[in-house]
């Protein structure tokens, strides 16, 4: 089902591939990436102050760290940034052809970074779990385009997507490893292909669809619970913040589009969509 819903512009921007939106409760500010443009940006809803920085490398996912500074899922590793900019290498781990793509923190504070080809060879990449030691553990092998993952309220379960499949499982864990992997819901053809997700607070995932011009928010059952059209073709991926964690921030894509919308590449709004969760920090 479908429900009207205001779409705003937070940031106007050109994005290759917007992607990864986090709110760093610590800045009061939303952290997001282009990953092709190799930069980091952040925007501060309540002033409209943004920075954007330069990274080392093609860069798929940045996330807050515990102590300021950021921790990024580079092309060829997991790198972390000091609040004065100063980089080093966490893991440096570089396969010729392969970047990193999204990751997400874990409530233990770990970081579960997601890999894929540049050609998107399938099973050409994995999930693993970064300790704040660097200590790498392979979570998920032989996937192809890693992509959303994020924690039901309790803790209990891990949503996720490797998005050829147009599935978003739901992964059990015990002891950093993977013990069960179901599906939650498909995305029928021709409705896009599901990328970035986020779950509220009441334990829904909301799912943003790759050439379905659409966020969906599905129910802990499997249930499609709603519908948001947007007027750009390839939103990548969705997350709360702002005041109370209700508005709803969705980054955008423009690479591979012969005529892309205005809007896209930019970093898009939905005020009040929902209750969003305090996110966590990585530890290292």
């Amino acid at each position: 089902m479908s429900r009207p819903v205001r779409v705003e512009v937070a940031v106007r921007e050109t994005a290759r591939l917007g992607e990864g939106p986090t709110w760093d409760p610590a800045a009061d500010r939303l952290v997001w990436v282009d990953v092709l443009g190799s930069r980091l940006h952040t925007y501060a809803p309540a002033d409209g102050r943004r920075t954007v920085m330069l990274t080392a490398q093609h860069v798929g996912a940045a996330k807050p760290r515990a102590g300021g500074g950021h921790v990024v899922n580079l092309r060829d590793g997991i790198g972390l940034y000091d609040p004065d900019g100063t980089f080093r290498w966490l893991l440096h781990d570089p396969v010729d052809g392969r970047r990193g793509n999204d990751a997400a923190v874990a409530p233990d504070g770990s970081l579960w970074a997601g890999t894929m080809r540049y050609d998107e060879a399938p099973g050409g990449g994995a999930l693993t779990r970064i300790a704040p030691d660097g200590t790498a553990t392979t979570l998920l092998p032989e996937v192809t385009v890693s992509n959303g993952t994020g924690w039901s309220p309790d803790g209990g379960l891990v949503y996720y997507v490797d998005t050829p499949t147009r599935r978003i499982e739901v992964l059990r864990t015990d002891g950093g490893h993977v013990v069960d992997r179901r599906p939650l819901a498909t995305v029928e053809a021709g409705a896009g292909f599901p990328d970035g997700l986020t779950v509220d607070a009441d334990g829904c995932v909301w799912v943003a669809l790759w050439d379905g011009a659409a966020l969906r928010r599905y129910t802990p059952d499997g249930r499609l619970d709603r519908t948001v059209p947007l007027p750009v073709r390839r939103p990548t991926a969705c997350a709360f913040g702002g005041p109370g964690l209700r508005d709803l921030y969705v980054t955008t894509a423009r690479t591979g589009l012969d005529r892309p919308h205005p809007l896209s590449g930019s970093l898009l709004v939905l005020p009040d969509a929902g209750q969003g969760r305090e996110g966590h920090a990585f530890a290292g």
